[in-house]
């Protein structure tokens, strides 16, 4: 009995009979529902943050490039993903993720008026570079290199978040639910690409990505409480 590439005949079969699955039955049947999961709940990880925004109609505290940098490295993290043929609930999320960013940014823009011209380079250049990236239709060899750049792109997209944080003992306009969100997803990312067998510069960005978003959750759990000792004690 297969669905959408899980094989639950496994697990079934061990049920019937009265049995627990075994742990080899087990494990790649979670992996496989955890990486759809992830992949569902994408569709809507970024929209808290998206909706915070268009509500106070402010990006107060939140780092233009660093989210820029998102865009950046969810487009290559796609390729890799597309360009190994890795299965869909391996990867499944960044091209929700990139879409949610791609629209966040824009929106950023729209709040942050004036733009300055040179900001604008960016994206254009960003318009001109992706369909190459996506197709897959540069040198293998450049490729890999592209891709392992991603890591440090991903975590030089949140340092400068992390640092207006704790320059500013606020963490401003940042969404707690969005942040939760990517973090969880981080951490069950870890799992299922272990289980999937992806190669390990897969795995090393799903840590990364744990770490930076757990970084930023506790930097908003931290200031928000600080924010709430110190209105209480001027009432």
């Amino acid at each position: 009995m297969e669905f959408l590439g899980i094989d639950f005949s496994c697990a079934i079969g061990a049920l019937r009979d009265g049995k627990f699955p075994q742990k080899d039955c087990l494990l790649p049947l979670i992996s496989k529902l955890l990486g759809y999961s992830i992949v569902a709940a994408s569709t809507t990880v970024k929209v808290p943050q998206i909706l915070k925004i268009l509500k106070h109609r402010s990006v107060r505290g939140l780092s233009v490039l660093g989210f820029e940098l998102e865009v950046v490295g969810y487009t290559i993290a796609l390729a890799y993903c597309l360009h190994k043929g890795l299965p869909f609930s391996a990867y499944g999320e960044l091209s929700f993720l990139l879409i949610q960013a791609i629209i966040l940014v824009a929106i950023i823009y729209y709040f942050s008026q004036p733009v300055p011209t040179v900001t604008w380079i960016r994206p254009l250049l960003y318009c001109a570079v992706a369909p190459t990236v996506l197709g897959g239709q540069i040198d293998p060899v450049l490729f890999e290199a592209l891709y392992a750049s991603q890591h440090a792109i991903f975590l030089f997209a949140r340092i400068p978040q992390i640092w207006t944080n704790f320059s500013n003992k606020s963490t401003g306009e940042l969404s707690f639910l969005t942040c939760l969100m990517n973090f969880a997803g981080s951490m069950v990312r870890v799992f299922t690409s272990m289980q999937e067998k992806a190669p390990t510069s897969v795995i090393l960005g799903s840590v990364i990505g744990v770490t930076a978003h757990g970084t930023i959750l506790s930097q908003i759990i931290l200031y928000q409480n600080q924010v709430a000792k110190k209105e209480k004690k001027e009432k």
